[in-house]
């Protein structure tokens, strides 16, 4: 894991001609989503089915039929609470950064990936603010976002539009942007 902040990240990539206006990282630590308010009563019926199942199978006199409910249960323990600590875990490996002439979106997985949007050519730039200033800046068309989250990388994962997810001050970097497009 990277450990270094994110103006350092973000510094060494930058060409000789750019000049770096903002870099940050996304919230940190465990956090709820819109999303989560779905995504949470089916988590815990998914689960209590799964288990429920699983028990009633543990009694049967066929000692195979288990089996197949383990892993149900397992994906119902993601969905309850393991995607919380992978999201947690993603996000801590994030930077973000901000320009003269590109966004940038570095994530340090499990391996280096490296997002470059032109400032030029950004078409769409949206704001999602919440009351203490922290929100999320989609850039290109925003996609509807399904509860589960997975697997995804903070603002680059495939189907997602790339963004600056659940950054602090949102509305000034998003402020800094149009004025860096302009």
């Amino acid at each position: 894991m990277d450990s270094r902040p994110a103006e350092q990240v973000i510094g060494e990539l930058l060409g000789p001609d750019e000049r770096l206006l903002w870099s940050g990282q996304p919230r940190q630590g465990l956090i709820l989503r819109s999303t989560d308010a779905a995504a949470i009563p089916f988590s815990i019926f998914w689960t209590a089915f799964s288990a429920f199942w699983t028990l009633m199978a543990l009694r049967s006199s066929e000692k195979i039929v288990p089996l197949f409910g383990i892993p149900f249960l397992a994906i119902g323990l993601y969905l309850l609470i393991g995607r919380f600590f992978v999201d947690s875990w993603q996000r801590a490996r994030t930077r973000y950064g901000l320009t003269t002439q590109r966004v940038l979106i570095v994530s340090d997985l499990f391996r280096r990936s490296i997002k470059s949007l032109n400032l030029r050519t950004l078409s769409d730039v949206t704001l999602t603010e919440r009351s203490n200033g922290t929100g999320t800046i989609t850039f290109g068309p925003a996609m509807p976002q399904w509860p589960y989250r997975g697997v995804q990388i903070p603002g680059m994962s495939a189907g997602m539009a790339p963004s600056f997810d659940q950054i602090p001050d949102a509305r000034a970097v998003f402020d800094q942007i149009r004025k860096a497009q302009a």
